[in-house]
């Protein structure tokens, strides 16, 4: 389950805008002089590993960076004036929140158990987090798959199965004996059972996203002794690799690890005989030296005294912060705050940078702890500037900006803002990267001319004399401008700011204000933004053996519910009945119907206005012949590959390509993306299957397992109509609980996303998730993010979030993860009339709620809600959610109440059901 080390990819060129290098200056005659971020969240990255960003400036070189030169400034030395008032006029503490590494340690145990005939295996780990145990088994004589669920009986209390291979079970708490630390463990009780030849598991970090494994492979725990040796096989020496969960870039944390207690095991050699008795088996314990970034809560405290003597202001500033830091600092005389340089005195160790700012070295306290710094400033002044350097690549701002501090005039008395202190803001800690210059001022620059080419064609003397074809041009400019500040945004910051994305939204949505004349806009991964989504299929819709024609006979139906485009399962032959085991891609005929029947079938939703998307499975695919040594890793058909096409640290296939640029799949080989051969055919393949079979766009399969830069490549070669990834991972969750903030969870989808440049969207099972508690535990609070916004993909990314409650593998005969009973059309209620892009399972179509269903789109469609509809909050209580959307519609789920407000609006009942209710504007 590793992620790539593939971490960089293009940006957008345009040859318009890069037609000079643009040298940008640290402190510009502009508001913001030094801010290298504009998110809201902190985040915290090294200059020296590459691997934090997505994109890389390598290939388009809009400017140049350059190491700044320091010059040495004469400063008075002389003690600043003693501070004979007491009067406070400013006091504020700035909470910061810093990562650092902790060594900690994972351990091994095999016992025997209490039953002198069963054996314990325990897994432990001493570092705090959320810590989950995934893990299989493997059985004797495995050849295929090499992980498997383990027996009922072995699985421990609380643990979740992950599809047909593995089981998660959380880590509980427990006391060490030993040293008296907290420990986080899991006890799986293996009884005799001849079958099972070992378990193998990997650890998850729910805080962080990252798995531990062990030399880059799953742990294996023989239990059996005949097993070949393998570095992954517990025992000898050992290793950790850590790979962060979120899209293919890998952490430059490095995972030391060493056996303190090994164990030589014997080989057998000869023949063997397959059963053998668990009693062979020998107890063994081991403890891994691992390490782990985790966040330090540190501040800055700044307060302000008015000098009665001179009338200066003399200005204290301290941290907790550990190590040598500078102060950034500078002071502005208006609102615009541009730096200069005050007058002398100064501290001690001051030195001037570029005649804009002074850098003064921080004392440390008498206590030992942190350091501060005392400033005599002017009346003539109205703000101080500052921002700290903690090294030569980490600087911490104020969510983006510099930090500003007001200074009072004479006589005047300004009170430090004690709502951010009671509300914990956290303030940015963002990275230098041995440049001076701001990324922001540059993504500026694009944001301002997105502006003036909305201006230029919103102003009705323009849209007269140009032709439409030139008003397209300019729209798709801004498109294109707005992916490019995005892009640029997301190289230097991990974390996401949905304001960013806000401006993006909004250049496309011009499009339809600016230009009602015009037709609705395509772009690759929202369609034209008014789509509705049919899951076509279930999991046992493969039964029938033609569903196709039993999908034929409806598509009449479907479009008059107002579908605009539907899903169909997987076309190829595959080792699984239900298509998501591929073989020959080539091979269209599945268990669904042949490939005739296919095209029947599509050109049949096309006569009635439906798209189709075909189901892509493009991560794995199984092997149609063995190499020399039994292993299954040599493929067929028209797409013969060998084993190059296979990961090399796929840990059951034996693959002789690059390392996984994603999460394994462990029931298949996981096929290496990065191998040219491999892109070329699978590009062919796709506008094989758009051109003859006549699919619009694809749902793609398991992104997890591959880089979104790849899917990217597949998207732009293919030119599909529509787009959306299946990128579903854990939610995070308290002792059972899920967690409010569920940020992390969808900034994995949104990076991915974003990997893609925006060329598909993506299920949004941040919302499912959430839907899941709120409905289920009556607690709809949990629909509004600390921002008022939805708290999925859909209040981030709008246009690219595919919102959904069921399909085929959470729903159905699997019922993987099951929405509330008896609550489906609450979240239909949410979903098809919130933004984003409503996909409807079909199960729930052809169901006792088809009616109901039917009329939450009529009112969709009525109402023209589409992809980037504005939405406001009303309500997010304990029994109550509501919701205006585009001043149209108004909505509530929940037993509470909830009326639309009268003003200049009247609004009628249009649907009402259990505990959901919709009104139109009349």
């Amino acid at each position: 389950m590793s992620i790539s080390t593939t971490t960089t990819t293009p940006l957008f060129c345009f040859n318009h805008y890069f037609t000079r290098e643009r040298e940008l200056s640290i402190h510009r005659s502009r508001p913001k002089p030094f801010s290298l971020t504009s998110a809201s969240t902190l985040t915290l990255f090294n200059s020296n590993n590459n691997n934090n960003c997505n994109y890389s400036f390598a290939s388009c070189k809009p400017h140049k960076f350059h190491t700044p030169k320091f010059e040495a400034f004469a400063t008075n030395t002389d003690t600043l004036e003693s501070i004979q008032s007491s009067d406070v006029s400013f006091d504020q503490t700035f909470p910061i929140n810093r990562t650092e590494l902790v060594e900690g340690k994972i351990f091994v145990r095999l016992d025997q158990g209490k039953d002198l005939g069963n054996w314990e295996l325990t897994v432990g780990c001493n570092l705090p987090g959320k810590w989950i145990l995934h893990w299989g088994v493997s059985r004797v004589d495995d050849v295929g798959s090499e992980w498997d669920q383990p027996p009922r009986d072995m699985i421990p209390p609380g643990s979740i199965p992950i599809k047909d291979y593995a089981i998660e079970t959380p880590m509980k708490k427990s006391l060490s004996s030993a040293e008296g630390d907290i420990l986080h463990e899991v006890k799986i009780d293996l009884k005799p059972n001849n079958d099972i030849s070992a378990i193998n598991f990997v650890l998850k970090d729910e805080e962080t996203g990252a798995w531990y494994q062990h030399k880059g492979r799953d742990f294996k725990v023989p239990l059996v002794n005949y097993l070949k040796e393998d570095a992954n096989i517990i025992g000898p020496k050992k290793g950790f690799s850590l790979w962060p969960g979120a899209l293919g870039q890998i952490s430059n944390i490095l995972l030391k690890s060493e056996a303190t207690h090994d164990k030589d095991q014997d080989d057998n050699s000869g023949s063997i005989n397959t059963k053998v008795e668990n009693s062979q088996l020998e107890g063994f314990y081991v403890d891994l030296s691992i390490t782990k970034e985790v966040i330090v809560e540190n501040s800055i405290s700044v307060s302000i005294r008015k000098c009665s003597e001179t009338a200066k202001n003399i200005l204290y500033l301290e941290t907790d912060i550990p190590g040598d830091i500078l102060l950034h600092w500078g002071v502005c005389r208006d609102d615009l705050k541009w730096w200069e340089i005050p007058p002398a005195p100064h501290p001690p160790e001051t030195i001037a940078f570029k005649d804009r700012a002074l850098r003064t070295k921080l004392q440390s306290r008498d206590s030992g702890e942190g350091s501060s710094v005392q400033l005599s400033l002017g009346e003539e002044f109205s703000g101080f500037l500052f921002v700290l350097k903690l090294n030569d690549s980490t600087w911490i701002n104020d969510m983006g900006d510099d930090f500003y501090i007001p200074l009072p005039s004479s006589g005047s008395i300004i009170t430090g803002n004690r709502e951010d202190q009671s509300e914990g803001v956290q303030r940015e800690v963002t990275e230098e990267a041995g440049q001076e210059e701001s990324i922001s001022a540059f993504t500026d620059e694009i944001i301002n001319e997105i502006r003036h080419l909305v201006t230029d064609i919103s102003s009705e003397k323009n849209r007269k004399t140009k032709s439409k074809e030139a008003q397209e041009s300019i729209l798709q400019e801004i498109e294109k401008l707005a992916a490019e500040a995005y892009s640029i945004f997301r190289s230097s910051v991990p974390s996401f700011s949905e304001e960013t994305i806000a401006e993006s939204e909004a250049a496309v949505e011009s499009k339809t204000l600016l230009l009602p004349d015009l037709p609705p806009q395509i772009s690759s991964g929202t369609g034209t933004g008014y789509e509705i989504v049919c899951q076509g299929f279930n999991w046992e819709s493969h039964k029938s053996g033609r569903w196709y024609m039993e999908l034929k006979e409806k598509a009449a139906e479907l479009a008059s519910f107002g579908f605009t485009v539907i899903w169909l399962p997987p076309p190829t032959e595959s080792v699984s009945p239900e298509g998501y085991m591929p073989k020959d891609l080539y091979n269209l005929n599945s268990r669904y119907g042949t490939i005739d029947e296919l095209k029947d079938v599509v050109k049949t939703l096309h006569e009635v206005g439906i798209k189709v998307l075909g189901d892509a499975v493009l991560n794995h695919r199984c092997a149609h012949f063995k190499n020399q040594s039994g292993i299954w890793n040599l493929f067929g058909g028209r797409l013969n590959w060998d084993d190059r096409a296979i990961v090399a640290d796929d840990p059951h296939f034996q693959g002789r390509g690059n390392k996984s640029s994603g999460d394994n799949f462990h029931a298949a080989p996981n096929i290496d993306h990065s191998q040219d051969f491999v892109r070329k055919d699978l590009k062919e393949w796709l506008c094989w299957m758009r051109e003859e079979i006549g699919y619009d766009g694809w749902r793609l399969d398991f992104v997890r397992g591959f880089w979104g830069g790849y899917v990217k490549d597949y998207l732009e070669a293919s030119e599909p109509y529509f787009a959306v990834g299946e990128y579903w991972d854990s939610l995070s969750y308290t002792y059972g609980e899920m967690d409010h903030n569920q940020d992390a969870h969808r900034q994995r989808i949104v990076d991915w996303i974003n990997a893609t440049a925006g060329t598909a969207g993506a299920f949004d099972v941040t919302t499912k998730g959430i839907l899941h508690s709120a409905l289920e535990r009556c607690e709809y609070w949990r629909l509004s993010d600390q921002k008022g916004k939805p708290p999925g993909v859909l209040g981030w990314w709008p246009s690219r979030a595919v919102t959904f409650i069921e399909n085929h593998d959470t729903g159905s005969t699997q019922g993987h993860w099951r929405f509330p009973s008896g609550k489906e059309m609450q979240g239909y209620a949410y979903t098809l009339t919130h933004p984003g892009t409503p996909s409807v399972f079909y199960d729930h179509i052809f169901s006792h709620y088809k009616t109901e269903i039917a009329t939450l789109i009529s009112i969709r469609k009525r109402n023209k809600i589409h992809c980037r509809s504005t939405l406001k909050i009303c309500k997010a209580e304990r029994d109550v959610y509501a919701a205006i959307v585009d001043d149209k519609v108004a909505m509530k789920i929940g037993p509470g109440h909830f009326e639309p407000p009268s003003g200049s609006q009247r609004w009628s009942s249009a649907l009402e059901g259990r505990d959901y209710k919709i009104w139109e504007a009349s």
